[in-house]
């Protein structure tokens, strides 16, 4: 007991972490107003090349949506204006959660950005993949609430941000898909995709996943655990900020000691390889069968664009 209470009181004094990065300070949690709280309704927003973020300062919850045409596709810039936004958030004592979203139609993220892993140097390689590394990190390892809002296709690293969150809100729509594609690019989802694909749906519905390559439609991927619910396109955003006052009842400091006894052991395991991560991945990427495969790729995508 006096261990926990320690837990507690470092939570509460902001000096406790999920995985190193400092806490926020503990607030008393109620229930989540329905928004908007037009009476009280204050908001903060604040937007950036590749997306903008809006706190509300009466729920503290704060909506980011990604806004980088096309695709969202997750690049070297896109992947540090977003930690760089994560960190502010995590550090606000008016942010209790976020729901992360797209501002695109029919996308929420296409994932990783191909162009920086075809024809650069090593060293822009490895960046890349600390970058990948560290939105992971802070989205997996938050002390905040989050919730993914799936209003598109969600295919490889736009997969993986949302299987960081903590519940996953898909628009029910028979064109998009969900999964860690990989494979089918000639491209090996690294340890710590797999482990957090295993957390959510399972080890054998994960390997056969990782496998194939597979992509979800939205009833397969409600159906072996890989979103939690499905809505109407038009209900994703009231559902999702209805979702987020249900998780904000519970006492912050209980919901937080809980959530790092879950996912710290994973956290852990690439913080401990972090370094030899990048290098593994530096070094399969700049493989010329890789290049290969990137290349063809990259053309496929022209040609479709043409």
């Amino acid at each position: 007991m006096a261990a926990l209470r320690n837990v507690m009181r470092g939570l509460c004094s902001g000096h406790l972490s999920l995985y190193g990065i400092k806490s926020l300070q503990y607030k008393p949690t109620g229930i989540l107003c329905q928004l908007p709280c037009k009476s009280s309704y204050q908001r903060r927003l604040f937007t950036n090349k590749n997306m903008m973020v809006e706190l509300d300062s009466n729920t503290g919850v704060a909506v980011i949506q990604m806004k980088k045409p096309p695709v969202n596709s997750l690049s070297l810039e896109f992947l540090t204006e977003f930690a760089i936004n994560m960190e502010k958030l995590e550090m606000d004592r008016e942010c209790r959660g976020v729901v992360l979203t797209s501002s695109i139609p029919k996308i929420f993220s296409a994932g990783l950005d191909i162009n920086e892993m075809y024809g650069k140097t090593p060293e822009h390689t490895g960046e890349f993949w600390r970058a990948v590394q560290e939105i992971w990190l802070k989205l997996y390892g938050s002390n905040l609430v989050t919730i993914a809002a799936i209003n598109g296709a969600s295919p490889a690293g736009g997969c993986l941000l949302a299987m960081a969150c903590d519940y996953r809100i898909m628009a029910d729509n028979p064109k998009y898909a969900i999964g860690l594609n990989e494979t089918k690019l000639g491209i090996v989802a690294p340890f710590w995709f797999k482990d957090t694909m295993i957390n959510v749906i399972g080890r054998r519905a994960t390997e056969h996943s990782l496998q194939l390559g597979l992509m979800y439609s939205t009833s397969e991927a409600l159906k072996i655990g890989l979103v939690d619910q499905l809505v109407a396109q038009d209900k994703i955003m009231t559902t999702a900020l209805s979702v987020m006052s249900e998780w904000l009842a519970i006492p912050g400091h209980a919901r937080q000691i809980t959530k790092s006894m879950m996912r710290k052991p994973t956290l852990d395991r690439l913080l401990t390889n972090r370094e030899s991560d990048i290098q593994n991945f530096v070094n399969f990427i700049s493989k010329d069968s890789i290049q290969k495969s990137l290349q063809l790729y990259l053309e496929m995508l022209r040609q479709r664009k043409g």
